[in-house]
C-alpha cells in the first residue's frame, strides 16, 4: 500500500511543521509549502534523514492571488495526488480596523479565507474520487467570538470553522473526513508577526506547537469534526455561547489589546 501524500502549508515552523513531523513518523508522503524557501529546505532534510521518507518542497505565498492555482499546478506537474490537505498558514494583525492598511488586511483574507478555500476545492474532488483522505484545518478558539482589535483575524477564523464544519457533514459516507482544530494562545512566531507579544492574551499562558499539533494529528486520526486543545481554552470557547454577547466583545476587546485598559 501506497504512503498517504500529505500536504501541509505554513510548514517552515510552528504547528505546521510539528504536524510534519508527526506525520512523517507515520511514514507519510509530505509536500511541504511556506514563504520562506531556505528554512523550508531546511526542515525537509531534517525530516528525510530522520524519518526516510520522501519530502517534496514548494515554496508558495499564498497571502498573494493566483499563488494557490499555481501550487496546484506545480502538484500536477510533479504528479503528486494529495490526500490529506493541512490548511495550517495563517496570518493575523493587532490594530483597529480603519487604522490597519488595507493591503495588510486584504492578504490576511487572502491566505486564512481565499486560500484555505481554493485549496480546499482544487483537491477535495480526487480524494473523494478515491474514497479516502481528509481535510486538516486550523482555526483558532478566535472562531468562537467577534474580536474588536483584531477584527479580520478572528471573522477569517470564523469563516474556517464554519466552512469546515459543513465540509464535515457534506462528506459523511464518502470516506474522506474533516477536521478544524481551534487552538488559543500559541508560542509560534504568529505573536510577534500579529504584533500581539505584549498582548494580554499572550500574557495568560500559552501552549507549545508539539502540544497543538499532537491534539490535532490525534483528532484528525480520529475524524472528529472539532477540536480545541487544552482545557482552559476549551472552558473558554464554551463560555462564549453561555456569555451575552456584549460582554463577549468586552472581553475580547482588552485581551487583543497591548495595554492594561481600553
Amino acid at each position: 500500500m501506497n504512503p498517504e501524500t500529505v500536504l501541509i502549508t505554513g510548514a517552515s515552523s510552528g504547528i505546521g511543521l510539528e504536524l510534519a513531523r508527526l506525520f512523517a513518523a507515520e511514514k507519510c508522503r509530505l509536500v511541504l509549502t511556506a514563504r520562506g524557501l531556505p528554512k523550508l529546505e531546511e526542515s525537509a532534510a531534517a525530516l528525510r534523514a530522520d524519518h526516510g521518507i520522501a519530502v517534496e518542497v514548494l515554496g508558495s505565498d499564498l497571502s498573494q492571488p493566483g499563488a494557490s492555482a499555481r501550487l496546484v499546478q506545480e502538484l500536477t506537474e510533479r504528479n503528486l495526488a494529495v490526500d490529506v490537505l493541512v490548511n495550517n498558514a495563517g496570518v493575523g494583525a493587532q490594530g483597529r480596523f480603519a487604522e490597519l492598511g488595507a493591503q495588510r488586511q486584504l492578504e490576511m483574507l487572502q491566505l486564512n479565507v481565499n486560500a484555505l478555500t481554493e485549496l480546499t476545492r482544487a483537491l477535495l474532488p480526487g480524494m473523494i474520487a478515491r474514497k479516502q483522505g481528509g481535510l486538516l484545518n486550523i482555526a483558532s478558539t478566535a472562531a468562537f467570538q467577534p474580536g474588536p482589535n483584531m477584527a479580520v483575524y478572528y471573522a477569517s477564523k470564523a469563516y474556517v470553522l464554519s466552512f469546515s464544519e459543513a465540509l464535515a457533514e457534506e462528506l459523511a459516507g464518502t470516506g474522506v473526513s474533516c477536521t478544524c482544530v481551534c487552538p488559543g494562545a500559541t508560542a509560534t512566531n504568529f505573536a510577534a508577526a500579529a504584533d500581539l507579544e505584549k498582548s494580554l492574551l499572550f500574557r495568560f499562558g500559552v501552549m507549545n506547537a508539539g502540544e497543538v499539533a499532537r491534539a490535532a494529528h490525534h483528532a484528525f486520526r480520529r475524524k472528529k469534526v472539532v477540536c480545541v486543545p487544552g482545557l482552559k481554552n476549551w472552558l473558554v470557547a464554551f463560555s462564549v455561547r453561555l456569555t451575552p454577547r456584549m460582554l463577549v466583545r468586552k472581553i475580547a476587546k482588552r485581551l487583543n489589546s497591548r495595554g492594561i485598559f481600553v
